[in-house]
């Protein structure tokens, strides 16, 4: 009777501890918590959560790849320069006073009701931004002219508007998956070409990774995005533009034709089949045949003020390690 009770107290201080811990990871999730906030600000400003999280995200990508930016290092991603939180002619750049603040006419209000407009509080942050949207308006076209008027550039505004768009139709925030271009099981071959020498229509670099395979071999989306470009383009041939949420914009280019009804400003998820792979490309409208099929995949980042072309060589390899390692664990 006593060993019984003994392991009944040992199972109970187990199962409490496993409880806790997953109560406590549960807590850290920083998509939840990141959504709870999201909710709860619409609740007060009615600003769309999508419009919400779609500015924290763009803000978070533009942070990672710029130098004159502080690293983000908390739940929310936006950032506000100490002069336009504290007000351009308040004497003391982190004044927490909401009053002082508003005196000034800083950006800076207190979120949270504890009397401070600290910087360093993810709710102040969220609604101060939020409550700048407000006096626009909260219907989708007013949030991208207070959006024009905060970046003053059209492709922000067009990479905010796009997120939103994205994060309305999935309803969450966890989209980080990808796969491989063409299916696994396809007879294919690619290595790192990226800043090769080319020299058709000028002397210029290769900006992406070639994935050779066969005529019509499916041509999938990589990642959860939006389709912002597509049709002929003298050096690509038939070609793609898709931007996902985490600021990359990816590139499918010598594509034998596209998927019936696909366009621009559709919604994609990894596996979408947009096209097959071709050889188009190198002239005018139709060209193809110049060169072996395959496809060009390409991979661009844009950091708010420019953007540039990076080597995909290294994700390609790791979405398709990814993607076979998932596919051996459903068998």
């Amino acid at each position: 009777m006593r060993a019984v009770i003994i392991i009944g107290t040992i199972l109970i201080f187990f199962t409490s501890t496993l409880s806790v811990r997953d109560a406590h990871a549960q807590e850290l999730d920083p998509y939840q918590e990141r959504m709870k906030l999201y909710k709860k600000v619409e609740t007060v400003t009615q600003i769309p959560w999508y419009y919400l999280a779609a500015i924290d995200q763009y803000e978070r990508n533009i942070r990672l790849v710029r130098r004159d930016l502080p690293k983000p290092n908390s739940l929310t991603g936006i950032y506000f320069r100490p002069e336009d939180w504290a007000g351009l002619t308040n004497p003391n750049p982190l004044d927490e006073s909401p009053s002082i603040i508003q005196f000034f006419n800083g950006l800076g209000v207190d979120g949270n009701g504890d009397g401070k407009a600290s910087q360093k509080d993810d709710e102040d942050i969220l609604y101060a931004f939020a409550k700048y949207l407000l006096s626009y308006g909260v219907d989708h076209d007013n949030i991208k002219i207070g959006l024009w008027n905060y970046y003053h550039r059209d492709r922000t505004v067009g990479i905010i508007a796009g997120y939103a768009k994205i994060y309305r139709h999935f309803g969450r925030l966890n989209l980080d998956k990808q796969v491989f271009p063409v299916p696994l099981y396809s007879n294919h071959s690619y290595r790192s070409t990226w800043g090769d020498a080319r020299g058709w229509g000028g002397r210029r670099i290769h900006e992406g990774t070639d994935i050779f395979a066969d005529y019509g071999v499916p041509v999938r989306a990589t990642n959860y995005g939006i389709i912002e470009m597509k049709g002929w383009n003298k050096f690509g041939g038939w070609r793609i533009g898709i931007r996902d949420i985490n600021n990359n914009y990816h590139y499918f280019a010598h594509m034998s034709g596209f998927s019936k009804d696909l366009k621009v400003g559709q919604i994609v998820e990894p596996g979408k089949v947009i096209g097959g792979v071709g050889s188009s490309g190198y002239g005018p409208p139709g060209t193809s045949g110049k060169f072996p099929p395959h496809l060009h995949y390409g991979m661009y980042k844009d950091n708010g003020i420019t953007e540039w072309s990076f080597d995909p060589y290294p994700h390609l390899a790791k979405w398709k390690r990814i993607e076979r390692f998932n596919l051996k664990k459903k068998k």
